[in-house]
């Protein structure tokens, strides 16, 4: 494995930048991938928060383009404002060694239409595309970052716009975990060639990796050095003398071993016979103290959650097991590393005295625990890491609960809906057929930009788009559906004339136009056609 970020080929300001942040020694990830983005091919990188992806995309884009002065060079899509802001902020710090200046959409930044790379939503990124503020003629390169959960929120459709936009030699590096068949179409679309790391066909990876062990995980709702203090206090006891406490660098070492010294805890280096607590940095010195320990009297503690599957082994395998402190956003990666290495993880739960439930909330508690198990919520534990930072887990999930059951409450207690178009008509989307298809050469970025350009709707306002031979479904916000039809009959989409109408299973097989508009288009012709 690589050694240094010189052998990676990059920009010395960047190790230089990098090695001030702390950060020396490339992840797995970072000395598989930093390559292909530094020479320009397109990547898919199955990743997620905790592997170090930051560096392993972001270095290279750096490194490799130079700063424009008319617009953006990079660009950077994500699922939520939130984690576009904080991309910005992390990526800026890098950034400033080299020139470029990075901005965030939807947050309070100077001019982000002329930074030097560009973080935003798919749909703050197609409404500003829409209403003329922004050009993406000079991106050089395009990172989709957690495109799963891009997919899970609704915004590949806007996505595809931004890919159509660019232009055709720009890089495409597609950051994920798991790859979805709705990424994995994307990618093969819009990133072809793709080098994927690391290969899906990894030696030993999988659900049939052989059982090395059960490591414990405590999500952190507070600031992580208040949480490894009290994990200390639980740990340390008459027979476990010592915690081996792993960290990433010699910063973090040191700004956790002040916080553990004001609680009291003797911290030192490894076999300190003194001191209860040890801080390493090397995973493999740390586990040679662990193994030098008599059975028992130590416990193996991830600070910083493992990289890759090789930390993940040397610092909790040999039978030490121990515990794994990690952000709600880094839980994906260490189920997809403790897959491929064969480790069991247990996500402990709150030390509290609950009381029994029973009735209807017992069934839904049921329900719950099986949804843990049974979907895909990645996704939806980023959206939710601002309000679970805020008010933590606990607080955030009996407010769910709490919201879920009242909903439930007024299903049951409002009158039986009536069948047939009325049945909808308090959904927040309605489908619209659109009378052109892929014969036409239509794209869904055509259709977005027509809607948003000719009925003036926000990006959010549309759903998803399925396009067919011969014509096409939209998903559109309900309160702006007349608008659109409204709008959109009589002008035309790259050359040809469209229809627009209500779905046929949103007018309950209804014939006839746009609510009784005639379907051939408005009298007078007096809209600029589309092209």
């Amino acid at each position: 494995m690589t050694d240094t970020f010189e052998e990676l080929q990059l920009a010395p300001e960047i190790v230089d930048a990098l090695a001030a942040e702390g950060i020396e020694r490339p992840t797995a990830l970072q000395a598989a991938a930093v390559p292909v983005v530094q020479r320009g091919h397109n990547l898919v990188a199955l990743a997620a928060p905790g592997a170090g992806v930051l560096v392993a995309v972001g270095a290279p884009v750096l490194s490799r383009l130079d700063a424009g002065e008319g617009g953006p060079v990079g660009l950077v899509v994500t699922a939520t404002r939130e984690r576009a802001l904080s991309l910005a902020e992390a990526l800026g710090r890098l950034a400033g060694a080299t020139g470029h200046r990075v901005a965030a959409l939807g947050s309070a930044w100077a001019l982000p239409e002329h930074s030097s790379v560009l973080v935003a939503t798919p749909g703050d990124l197609v409404a500003r595309l829409a209403d003329g503020g922004l050009t993406l003629e000079h991106i050089g390169a395009l990172v989709v970052d957690g495109a799963g959960v891009v997919e899970a929120l609704g915004g590949l459709p806007h996505l595809e716009v931004v890919a159509e936009a660019l232009p055709s030699d720009a890089q495409r590096v597609i950051v994920t975990l798991p790859l979805t068949a709705g990424v994995r179409d994307f990618a093969e679309r819009h990133a072809r060639r793709a080098v994927t790391v690391p290969p899906q066909d990894a030696e030993g990876a999988g659900p049939h990796a052989p059982q090395r062990g059960r490591v414990e995980v405590r999500v952190v709702e507070v600031e992580k050095d208040e949480e490894a203090a009290a994990l200390a206090g639980d740990l340390l006891t008459d027979d476990v003398h010592h915690l081996v406490v792993f960290v990433r660098n010699d910063d973090v070492a040191a700004d956790l071993g002040d916080r553990l010294a004001l609680r009291g805890f003797g911290v030192g280096a490894p076999g300190d016979p003194d001191a209860p607590v040890w801080l390493v940095v090397d995973d493999l010195t740390g586990r040679q103290a662990l193994d030098a320990l008599p059975e028992g009297r130590g416990v193996a503690v991830s600070f910083d959650v493992p990289a890759d599957p090789d930390a993940l082994d040397r610092r909790h395998g040999g039978g030490h097991g121990g515990v794994i402190l990690a952000e709600a956003r880094e839980s994906a990666h260490l189920r997809d590393i403790a897959a491929r290495t064969g480790y069991r993880l247990h996500f402990d739960a709150p030390r509290v005295t609950r009381p029994r439930a029973g009735g209807d909330l017992a069934a839904l508690l049921t329900r719950i625990e099986a949804a843990i198990s049974a979907r895909d919520v990645e996704a939806y534990e980023l959206v939710l890491e601002p309000l679970v930072q805020k008010h933590g887990a606990s607080v955030v999930a009996a407010a769910s609960v709490a919201l879920l059951r009242s909903e439930k409450a007024a299903e049951i207690t409002a009158p039986p809906r009536p069948t047939g178009r009325d049945a909808s008509a308090d959904s927040a989307m309605t489908k619209l057929f659109v009378s052109l298809g892929s014969k036409d050469d239509i794209k869904p970025g055509d259709l977005v930009g027509a809607i948003t350009g000719e009925a003036g709707i926000a990006g959010e306002q549309i759903g998803r788009i399925e396009i067919r031979e011969t014509f096409s479904r939209i998903e559109i916000a309900r309160e702006v559906a007349d608008r659109v039809i409204a709008a959109l009959n009589g002008t035309t989409v790259r050359g040809r004339s469209v229809r627009v109408d209500l779905d046929r299973s949103e007018r309950g097989g209804r014939g006839g136009g746009p609510r009784g508009r005639p379907t051939s288009g408005r009298s007078g012709g007096g809209r600029r056609p589309r092209t």
